[in-house]
């Protein structure tokens, strides 16, 4: 029989996979890319539990949330719970501190017959580990930072390098004011839960250096964990220089393309197009105030009328017509003038294929 575990770093090392016990509700703000919710209480009878918790006691709670609990309901949960633990023999599962909520799932399953772990310390536990290793990590290992322009495929970098972390893909955003997609972003806690479980990793692979895009404190809705930041500000930085062209078609396939596709994969042809016109003008209504109205005005006419033609079935080379200039107003003086403060930092230049050699020789 295996035990009850408190080797919380093994269990993100090993991908194990884990049942959430906790309340929809809770897991929703927060979690672990392996685990799976599949809760003892609603967030409706939780909150009945906690209610009559602070007014008659433990016990009295104890005792409603096994009347609340119970017959055909569940049997229903069970029999997740059961399917779950035969088709994942190495996982466990948690609540929030290895309490009440798991403790007595462990004991229904075992009268079910199958004796099955459970993560000492749950959910607070787990998290407070990966809380510190953002801050170890971060003070441990030396960081390096891709830089470039916008289209410059610095998150193909890093998603090449590997021990590189995909800040960008933990956020679920690129950063930008077109960075959103098509999908909600991660909450906070999965940023910062994605991040650590990767520098754990790469940091248990024996890796000497973490490589990192350059990105802003924030990303989209999220921050930079201040450690992890404060790294970050202090790190030597790769600039990768690739002509203009080539950035231009890479932000005409990731901007517009790519989006275009994905929306109209999971919203369907007509509600799709709508959507991602919504997401295009959006992008540029948000960076209206640098851009000046002027500026913004001929690019917002500029971008109606490539994405009627995409419409129509015309292609996509028109929308060149508004990311063009958009490079040249807005994207390239900002970076430049943000690259000109990290001149001192500035350790290599050169393609894109270069800064790659470079960083993964380092």
């Amino acid at each position: 029989m295996r035990q009850d575990t408190d080797n919380y770093r093994q269990l993100f090392l090993n991908d194990t996979p884990m049942v959430d016990l906790r309340a929809p509700i809770e897991f929703a703000q927060g979690a672990f890319p392996s685990a799976i919710s599949l809760p003892l209480m609603t967030d409706e009878e939780r909150a009945l539990v906690g209610t009559c918790y602070k007014q008659k006691g433990q016990q009295a709670a104890i005792k409603l949330g096994h009347e609340l609990v119970a017959g055909e309901l569940k049997d229903a949960r069970m029999e997740r719970w059961l399917a779950f633990c035969r088709a994942n023999p190495e996982g466990y599962i948690y609540c929030f501190r290895g309490g009440l909520r798991s403790h007595t799932t462990q004991q229904w399953l075992k009268d079910a017959g199958i004796d099955y772990p459970l993560v000492l310390g749950g959910y607070k536990a787990l998290r407070n580990t990966l809380l510190n290793v953002l801050s170890e990590v971060s003070t441990s290992l030396p960081f390096a930072i891709v830089g470039g322009k916008t289209g410059s495929a610095k998150t193909l970098m890093v998603n090449t390098l590997v021990n590189a972390v995909d800040l960008e893909g933990a956020a679920h955003h690129r950063g930008s004011s077109f960075g959103s997609f098509v999908q909600p972003q991660n909450t906070q806690i999965d940023f910062e839960n994605s991040i650590a479980i990767q520098m754990l990793k790469h940091q248990h692979a024996g890796y000497t250096q973490l490589v990192f895009e350059d990105e802003g404190r924030h990303i989209g809705s999220v921050d930079l964990p201040i450690p992890v930041y404060q790294k970050m500000l202090a790190s030597p930085v790769a600039v990768i220089e690739d002509p203009l062209e080539i950035r231009l078609q890479r932000l005409l396939q990731e901007y517009v393309i790519n989006m275009v596709a994905d929306y109209t994969r999971i919203h369907g042809e007509e509600q799709g197009h709508s959507l991602c016109e919504a997401y295009l003008l959006s992008g540029l209504d948000k960076i209206r105030k640098r851009l000046g109205h002027e500026r913004w005005q001929i690019l917002r006419q500029a971008m109606q009328a490539a994405i009627k033609q995409h419409q129509a079935g015309a292609g996509f080379d028109a929308h060149l017509n508004w990311l063009s200039p958009l490079l040249a107003w807005y994207y390239d003086p900002m970076y430049e003038y943000q690259l000109s403060l990290k001149a001192e930092r500035i350790v290599f230049r050169g393609d894109w294929q270069a800064c790659h050699d470079y960083l993964q020789h380092q």
